[in-house]
């Protein structure tokens, strides 16, 4: 999963940035309404963490064009006013959630994986495809009943290809999606991440390589 955090208070937008690793949720981090607008046009993102009161174009209308534009990403609008009407209008604009600064990290996570599970018609909250189950909100995987440990990357990694259930993911798509902007587009983090997880997951293989094309899970079922 892709966040992109609008926030200018750099502290904090670093903080959140920090969090949402943990939670093997990447994210890119920009200050203002302009730059956020130029984001959104050369990148898809899942979510959208927008502060409402951001320098250049206002979170606001950033808001709005989200909406006109039918980008996809729902928003989840921050603010410092506790007043109803401030939600209100949030909400009037096509925020699809709303969060009052200060905030615990662990509401905002919940809320992200909530409203990025919303807009994709018929996804569930526990991933599970070929005897592999994840659980995207107690970050838990399992294959066949046995409980899998896995690296921050190696679940973000194995929660896309899930969610394309046995559908073929470039590794420029697996890049863009678990990886943020300062990602190195000639690396081999992806090749390395689906080896290292190929172990952890066990025999028999449960990655398998598409070559020239990219990855996907196999779709039969060891307990089977």
């Amino acid at each position: 999963m892709r966040v992109l955090v609008v926030e200018d208070e750099l502290y904090l937008a670093e903080a959140v940035r920090a969090g949402l690793r943990l939670e093997a949720i990447a994210s890119d981090i920009v200050g203002d309404g302009d730059s956020a607008l130029e984001r959104l046009d050369v990148n898809e993102y899942d979510v959208v963490v927008l502060d409402r009161d951001i320098p250049g174009t206002h979170g606001d209308d950033v808001c709005r064009l989200i909406v006109e534009r039918q980008l996809g990403c729902p928003v989840l609008m921050l603010t410092a006013a506790r007043r109803l009407q401030e939600k209100v209008d949030g909400f009037a604009l096509g925020a699809d959630d709303y969060l009052t600064k200060p905030f615990e990290l662990r509401e905002l996570v919940v809320r992200i994986r909530s409203l990025a599970r919303r807009t994709r018609v018929g996804r569930q909250p526990v991933l599970e495809y070929a005897g592999i189950r994840l659980d995207p909100f107690r970050r838990e995987v399992f294959r066949s009943g046995r409980h899998i440990s896995v690296t921050r990357k190696q679940f973000a990694v194995l929660e896309i290809l899930l969610t394309a259930r046995g559908g073929v993911v470039s590794a420029e798509t697996l890049l863009e999606r678990a990886w943020d902007e300062n990602a190195d587009p000639f690396t081999n983090a992806v090749r390395i991440t689906i080896s290292t997880l190929r172990k952890r997951l066990g025999d028999p293989r449960a990655i398998l390589t598409v070559p020239g094309v990219g990855y996907r899970l196999d779709d039969v079922d060891p307990a089977r």
